[in-house]
């Protein structure tokens, strides 16, 4: 590394030395909730043994559920490896929850790009909402945030769910902090009291002291392979919120009458508490690097977002590179500095539920692990690059300056 660089390196540490503070004390808050509830419910090795063929009574997945409905403060969870992602599990409550001639509303604009595809906004994939007789509406966004206006004149009497997208996904609006999540709910709730208020929680747990249902939410939902896994969670995601409305999504994943009763899992459960336990202080390192991403390219003339010096309520930075030559020097910098497949050179491709050309790296130990260090982004102007996660800081400081003299060519 050049002197130049060290120099942007160093500065870019002391800009982010404050915020740093900050998040220490958000995960050792967050530490100190979930090992209170693994002590409260009383976690013990045996809880940790494979189940095989109905899964019934399983106390693994039992205690794994009790311990996450008192760490997420709702009635009742769904927290299972037969998801598949966290888009299966967002798509199990709208298909649950929603009915021909129902209206749903996305409150912040589209929804990601995955989403779109279950809703029918775009493709046409067998058994989507709108097939269903589904009725979809959206409110545009007001510059880079959400319209509270906008979504209070759209929520009426024929509102059945309105969906909460908290993290930006390949958009450039602002994520959303807790007290964006309760400003809508607020909204929403004085409008119409009976709609529900679904969040998409996807990189945003432990970012925050509060969780979704504590704000006022309904159901929330996200993925095992980000934050709420730690790291160590193989596969999986989580449904949560009140009773009744997580109980209609168990019928939607197995089959109506059998419900959350059903489903083994014939590896250790062990992996999805030690993510759960892990899971703050995971978070608090992935917010890190992408706090520190941030720093770095804003210093080499880039246009980041969200601006360093802020806490944060997502793992996520972008950072617009202004070309797909810049864009594919900056994957293959972040590959190269992964423990996996380091070698492997990131190219564009076409991947399921995108409409772009996508640019992944993601050397990971886990297949699509966003809790891990990756960055990836459609290739489409203004070129824009999504970086994400990190088990350890000190790989994202490498990894992020390795990208940095790639793009100087240095």
């Amino acid at each position: 590394m050049d002197k130049k660089l060290k120099q942007i390196k160093n500065e870019a540490l002391e800009l982010c030395a404050p915020v740093f503070h900050e998040m220490e004390e958000i995960s050792l808050y967050n530490t100190q909730k979930v090992l209170e509830a693994f002590r409260k419910h009383h976690l013990s090795a045996y809880h940790f043994a494979p189940s095989y063929g109905y899964g019934y009574d399983d106390p693994g997945r039992g205690k794994l559920e009790e311990i996450w409905c008192d760490v997420f403060k709702c009635e009742a969870a769904l927290v299972r490896p037969q998801f598949v992602s966290g888009t299966h599990a967002l798509g199990t409550v709208l298909l649950a929850l929603l009915e021909p001639g129902d209206t749903m509303l996305s409150a912040v604009g589209t929804p990601y790009d995955t989403m779109q595809s279950v809703i029918g906004i775009s493709g046409n994939a067998p058994g989507n909402l709108k097939s269903r007789g589904v009725h979809y509406k959206e409110v545009p966004l007001k510059g880079d945030t959400y319209d509270l206006e906008g979504i209070a004149a759209m929520v009426d009497e024929h509102t059945k769910l309105v969906e909460i997208q908290r993290s930006r996904g390949y958009s450039l609006r602002n994520s959303l902090f807790p007290e964006d999540i309760k400003k809508i709910i607020d909204v929403v709730k004085a409008k119409n009291p009976k709609t529900i208020c679904f969040v998409d929680n996807c990189y945003g747990e432990f970012t925050n002291k509060e969780e979704p249902i504590e704000l006022g939410a309904d159901i929330t939902a996200g993925s095992l392979i980000k934050n709420a896994g730690g790291g160590f969670a193989p596969t999986g995601a989580y449904i949560c919120g009140r009773k009744d409305l997580v109980e209609r999504c168990a019928h939607q994943l197995t089959v109506p009458g059998l419900g959350d009763e059903m489903g083994s899992y014939a590896a250790s459960y062990r992996p999805f508490f030690e993510g759960l336990f892990l899971a703050p202080h995971m978070t608090r390192q992935a917010v890190m690097a992408a706090e520190f991403c941030a720093a770095v390219f804003q210093k080499l003339g880039f246009a980041v977002t969200p601006e360093p010096g802020h806490l944060r309520t997502d793992l996520i930075t972008t950072v617009a590179l202004n070309s797909e030559e810049n864009m594919c020097r900056f994957a293959e910098a972040i590959q190269s500095w992964s423990p996996v497949d380091s070698d492997a050179t990131p190219v564009p491709g076409p991947m399921p539920g995108y409409v772009d050309p996508i640019l992944m790296a993601a050397g990971t130990f886990v297949q699509g692990s966003t809790i891990e260090m990756s960055a990836d982004g459609p290739v489409r102007p203004p070129y824009i690059m999504y970086f994400q996660g990190a088990l350890t800081f000190e790989h994202a400081v490498l990894a992020v300056m390795g990208a940095a003299e790639k793009i100087m060519g240095k």
